[in-house]
């Protein structure tokens, strides 16, 4: 029996963390700029030395960028916030009993809020002994999986008391996913008023060093599409999209891929981003507004911008099997 003095200790649980990038708490320019200053400090994000690289992001980039940036959010910033951190709070709230009563499913963001070591916190204050972390980034990239894991493992080393760990490994060729793809795609293929002369997956685009670092980011978008392709018997059009600075980027770019496409006979296009679990500025008004608008000019008739798999039924189902495989030996299945 326990001394009467003793901390309450609560029943031992079993934590599920879905992590997503990250988003400003708001789309002003104060808020960006926060924002903004976090992510572009990660050296995973940004591999320059940082005595060469800050004076440049304190100077002319978080001078300038911010207000661009917040205007770019305004134009897709709904009720409920950021469309990235509704979609993803959204996605934990259909998983929340997914795998049992004794399962916590929660969410954080890389950067910005919800921040991951306060729902660790939160989750080890609740009881959870072991914890799932779940980057949701189909295919690998240091400058986001590794960056996630990163900054979880940082807040676990302030803890003297750590829960047991695992991590979710990306599932750009699962079949589970695939197939999530594949029907949602479909699905909104046939919801269209136009037959696509082709079908575009943009990819978020990662500086060419990160290839020749040995990154395996470019293999698995490469990857990802070509299946994809042949789960809808059509092959399709891979570009990369979001360049930043002037070091050499993955190409095709999207937006010289979409500009080029009229000229080619190619006028009528559907556009997917099959590199994200969530619907968010990249892929809202990247491609949706301005990748629309760039393709129109350069004479093109028909453009739509096909969701990600957010927290429909294809994309809940997905993760469920994603996180049970990974459960396993800590959940008892249903």
């Amino acid at each position: 029996m326990l001394p009467l003095d003793h901390p309450t200790i609560p029943r031992p649980r079993i934590g599920v963390l879905l992590v997503n990038l990250g988003t400003p708490d708001a789309a002003d320019t104060r808020a960006v700029r926060r924002y903004l200053a976090e992510f572009l400090s990660d050296r995973r994000v940004v591999e320059i030395p940082q005595l060469l690289w800050q004076p440049i992001l304190r100077g002319a980039i978080l001078t300038t960028r911010p207000k661009k940036s917040a205007h770019a959010y305004q134009q897709v910033w709904t009720d409920a916030g950021s469309p990235l951190a509704a979609v993803t709070r959204a996605q934990a709230a259909a998983l929340k009993d997914a795998f049992g009563a004794e399962v916590l499913v929660d969410w954080a963001m890389r950067y910005g809020n919800p921040a991951i070591g306060d729902r660790l916190r939160m989750m080890k204050e609740a009881g959870c002994e072991r914890i799932l972390l779940a980057p949701l980034y189909p295919q690998y990239c240091a400058a986001t999986t590794a960056t996630a894991n990163d900054k979880a493992f940082l807040a676990l080393a302030a803890m003297r008391w750590q829960p047991a760990i695992r991590t979710l490994p990306p599932y750009y060729d699962d079949s589970a996913y695939i197939d999530a793809l594949a029907r949602n795609v479909t699905e909104a293929l046939a919801g269209l008023d136009f037959a696509p002369d082709a079908v575009v997956a943009s990819f978020h685009g990662m500086p060419q060093r990160t290839l020749e670092r040995g990154d395996p980011y470019h293999c698995h978008c490469r990857k990802t599409a070509r299946l994809l392709g042949e789960a809808l018997g059509r092959p399709l059009t891979v570009a990369f999209q979001s360049r930043f600075g002037r070091a050499k980027w993955l190409e095709p770019a999207t937006d010289t891929t979409l500009e080029a496409m009229p000229a080619q006979g190619i006028r009528k296009v559907a556009i997917l981003a099959p590199g994200f679990s969530a619907d968010c500025l990249e892929t809202l008004e990247e491609l949706a507004i301005r990748g629309r608008e760039s393709f129109v000019a350069a004479g093109g008739t028909d453009f739509a911008y096909l969701p990600c798999l957010n927290d429909g039924a294809d994309g809940i189902a997905m993760l469920r099997t994603l996180l049970a495989r990974e459960l396993e030996g800590w959940v008892t299945p249903a």
